[in-house]
């Protein structure tokens, strides 16, 4: 039927769909924070995550990532205070984690620059992604570097 030609078979067991609009309203928003800037936070930290380079979601590092965009609130969370203390994200890392043993752990770093003062706030998430589901190791905490 093909003439011997063989194509790649994707199967699904879990499959989410939903449209910006619809995550961002989901979110749960702080309750000292504004629903616009935080909506403006919330989108621009969701289109960083996607329009990184390669993310395809095929690595584990981008497993990790897209994760936390859809299942863990308190990225965008820390990202709408951030702007609203005059800081802006400037970086997105992917590490593995010094935790991992015989499991896949990666830490996931984001960089919060003060707009004024050029210092730079950092605060990660650890994400297991051993299995076919990937989820949290450990809430987001400060980050330093060594």
């Amino acid at each position: 039927m093909c003439k011997g030609l063989t194509v790649p078979i994707v199967i699904f067991d879990q499959l989410y769909s939903f449209d910006i609009d619809g995550l961002i309203k989901a979110i749960p928003k702080p309750a000292k924070m504004e629903a616009t800037r935080f909506k403006q936070a919330a989108e621009e930290l969701f289109w960083r995550i996607i329009q990184m380079a390669d993310n395809t979601g095929a690595s584990d590092e981008h497993r990790a990532l897209n994760y936390l965009a859809v299942r863990y609130n308190e990225i965008y969370n820390r990202t709408a205070e951030a702007f609203a203390a005059n800081s802006s994200l400037t970086a997105v890392d992917i590490r593995p984690s010094r935790l991992s043993g015989i499991r896949k752990i990666f830490d996931v770093i984001f960089s919060y620059t003060n707009r004024q003062t050029d210092v730079t706030d950092k605060y990660f998430v650890r994400v297991d992604v051993t299995e076919e589901f990937p989820f949290l190791v450990t809430k987001m905490s400060p980050y330093y570097d060594r």
